[in-house]
């Protein structure tokens, strides 16, 4: 992404509208979000707008127009191809994903058009399910058009607050680099200290139940010996009374 990012950077602000909006069009019209989101290059495209390079207001209506057009575009292709278009290379690799796809089309209707906008896989593949499905148009447009400027104005915004965000702390990276090594040194003698106060009282709990099954042996053995004494005693008293007695004896 940052060999991306310096790449739009060297371009004039009309290419930058030219190659965002082309790749967030490709996206769907194609299936190249599985190369490249056309998320990413709406989002890098907002942070060069928070730079100054591009303006934020243009950059948004081209990236919204791009994913309007690129999904009925992709829309357009299934209904004229149909499920052909299922059978690239591309897809029958994702063939899980595609049956789950087509599943929330069977149960959310136009709803998932609007929802898929927000997920890269099925951004670049709901609008051929949606016309292999049959979906009238005007109602796939009404929902791909809400999706498409809900997620392109998201895209943008995000970017740009970042890019403008980057741009106000460029000067302070040392003093943010510093406090990061100082923030992960403390974190790890935290963690240290948390680990070997946790590793004594594991020990310290292993020799208490060490003690513990030694005395609960020797208290088994005093009482496997008293058993024993006691069963030495009562078999002598029952020899005692076993004895028959002497014939000599005048009673």
């Amino acid at each position: 992404m940052h060999t991306i990012t310096n790449w739009l950077n060297g371009l004039s602000g009309p290419l930058i509208y030219a190659v965002v909006g082309a790749l967030v069009f490709c996206e769907d019209a194609l299936f190249f979000g599985f190369v490249l989101p056309g998320e990413t290059a709406a989002i890098l495209g907002g942070v060069l707008a928070g730079q100054g390079k591009v303006s934020l207001w243009w950059l948004t209506a081209v990236v919204v127009l791009a994913a309007v057009l690129g999904d009925s575009t992709g829309y357009a292709l299934a209904r004229h191809f149909g499920d052909r278009i299922l059978t690239t290379r591309t897809l029958r690799r994702r063939q899980e994903r595609t049956d789950r796809a087509r599943e929330m089309i069977r149960e959310r209707g136009a709803w998932a058009v609007f929802l898929a906008r927000f997920v890269a896989f099925l951004r670049a593949l709901m609008p051929a399910l949606a016309g292999l499905s049959g979906m009238p148009y005007r109602r796939f447009l009404l929902f791909n058009a809400l999706g498409g400027l809900s997620w392109g104005v998201s895209c943008t915004v995000l970017g740009y607050f970042a890019g403008a965000a980057f741009t106000r702390i460029e000067s302070k990276v040392g003093v943010i680099a510093v406090a990061a090594v100082a923030a992960v040194v403390l974190v790890a003698l935290a963690v240290w200290g948390l680990r070997r106060r946790r590793g004594e009282a594991r020990r310290e709990s292993e020799r208490n139940a060490e003690n513990e099954r030694e005395a609960e042996n020797e208290e088994g053995k005093r009482n496997e010996e008293g058993k024993r004494e006691a069963e030495g005693e009562q078999g002598e008293r029952d020899e005692e009374r076993a004895e028959p007695e002497d014939p000599g004896d005048p009673r």
